[in-house]
């Protein structure tokens, strides 16, 4: 997919930034051509002073999106991911994993819940970060429980994955 958005925008580099905030943030396009994060309407200025363009550069990323079928496909069937609990895990008695691996890493997921599964620490969230969105992708696990250090070590046995934090 990202491959996909940055050729339609190559050479364009201020209409990229608005589209990669969209697909990071989970916002999509309606019928309207309005940019909505779920059923809440997000305004083209507020959306141009994150991407930090100038708010026309936004409505011209959308009309060019809704002018392409594979664009239009793509921009109206995002769809917002919900809230993530990585940063109130903590408060909340949580534990926290995050996991590096090689970009093209294949099983890391697989590999990292079976372990924390096999120690009967139930999982409430997982986030993997997409390689071709961010060049050092993470695999962040939110856990119901703390996880103990076997469990950790047990994680850097895996081939592909080069670092292990908790909190």
């Amino acid at each position: 997919m990202w491959k996909s958005i940055t050729k339609f925008f190559e050479g364009a580099p201020a209409k990229l930034k608005v589209a990669r905030l969209m697909v990071e943030l989970g916002f999509s396009i309606n019928e309207s051509g309005r940019i909505v994060c779920g059923n809440v309407e997000i305004s083209d200025a507020d959306l141009s002073r994150a991407a930090g363009v100038d708010r026309r550069v936004v409505r011209q990323t959308v009309e060019e999106i809704m002018g392409d079928p594979l664009m239009k496909r793509i921009f109206t069937g995002i769809k917002p991911a919900g809230s993530f609990l990585k940063e109130i895990a903590p408060a909340l008695g949580y534990g926290v994993v995050e996991v590096r691996a090689k970009s093209d890493a294949v099983g890391v997921i697989f590999h990292v819940t079976k372990y924390i599964s096999d120690a009967g620490i139930s999982i409430r969230q997982i986030l993997a970060e997409d390689p071709e969105l961010n060049p050092d992708p993470k695999l962040m696990i939110i856990t119901d429980t703390k996880v103990p250090g076997e469990v950790i070590s047990k994680l850097l046995t895996i081939p592909t994955v080069t670092k292990v934090s908790v909190s």
